[in-house]
C-alpha cells in the first residue's frame, strides 16, 4: 500500500524535521537512526518527550488533520527515512481503515512516551533515566554502538552536562557501556537493563506489538521483529 509512493533520504544528526507550530510536509518512517521530539521552553531550553526511530512513524497525525506540529523533531542519530507526503498520506487514510487504525496505535504510542517520561524525569534519578534512554537509542537504531554528545543527552534529559558526564564515567566504570569521544558502546547489555528504572521496560511493552502499515516490507517492523534484533 505505501513503498511505491515513498521515497527515501539520508538524515544526518543534528538536522530538523520540523518545528512546533510549522504545518508538517511528510510523514517519516525511519528504518535506521532515531529522532527525538522535543518540548520548547521560553529559556530556549529542550526536553525530550518521546523517541522514535524504526518501530515507529514521525508525523503520524498529520494524515488525519491539518493540525500543526506539537513538537520539535531534532535527528539525534543520523540514518535513512522513507518519507510519504502528507497529501498522498490524507488520501490514503479517507480510504484506509486499517491505515487510519494504524496511525492512531503509532500517535498513542507516542502519546504513551512523553507521559512516562514525564513521570520519570519527575521521580527517578539521573543514573535510572540515563540507562532507560541508552536503551531506548539502541531499540529504535537496532544497534548497541552509536555516536552522541555529552551535551545532547544532558539537554534531552533536562540536566546540566556535568552530570550526564559523571553518570556516564559511573555506568562506563562499572562495564555498562563504553564512552568514547562521543561514541558509546553498550557492553554490558543485562546490567544496563538492571540499573534502569521501570519506565524503559513499560516503553518496550507498549512497543512489543505495533501495527504494521504495510508489510511485509513496510517502514514499521513488526515488533517481534524488533525484540529479535534487540
Amino acid at each position: 500500500m505505501l513503498s511505491p509512493r515513498l521515497h527515501d533520504r539520508d538524515f544526518a544528526a543534528g538536522e530538523v524535521l520540523f518545528a512546533a507550530g510549522q504545518k508538517v510536509s511528510n510523514l517519516y518512517f525511519f528504518s535506521s537512526g532515531a529522532v527525538s521530539l522535543v518540548t520548547e521552553l521560553s529559556t530556549g531550553q529542550m526536553i525530550e518527550s518521546a523517541m522514535v526511530g524504526r518501530d515507529s512513524v514521525i508525523a503520524g497525525g498529520a494524515a488525519l488533520d491539518e493540525r500543526d506540529a506539537i513538537h520539535r523533531a531534532i535527528v539525534q542519530v543520523g540514518g535513512r527515512s522513507h518519507l510519504l507526503d502528507v497529501d498522498t498520506a490524507r488520501r490514503i487514510a479517507r480510504e484506509s481503515e486499517e491505515f487510519r487504525t494504524a496511525i492512531v496505535r503509532h500517535e498513542q504510542l507516542i502519546l504513551v512516551q512523553a507521559q512516562q517520561s514525564a513521570a520519570c524525569n519527575a521521580t527517578h534519578h539521573l543514573q535510572e533515566r540515563l540507562a532507560r534512554w541508552l536503551l531506548r537509542v539502541r531499540d529504535v537504531t537496532g544497534s548497541g554502538s552509536f555516536h552522541l554528545t555529552q551535551e545532547f543527552m544532558a539537554e534531552m534529559l533536562g540536566v546540566e552536562r556535568t552530570s550526564v558526564s559523571i553518570i556516564a564515567h559511573t555506568l562506563q566504570q562499572a562495564g555498562m557501556i563504553q564512552y568514547r569521544r562521543g561514541h558509546i558502546s553498550i557492553t554490558n547489555l543485562d546490567a544496563l537493563r538492571q540499573a534502569a528504572c521501570e519506565c524503559y521496560g513499560t516503553i518496550r511493552h507498549q512497543y512489543e506489538r505495533p501495527m504494521q502499515l504495510d508489510p511485509p516490507r513496510s517502514p514499521l517492523p513488526p515488533s517481534s521483529d524488533v525484540n529479535r534484533r534487540c
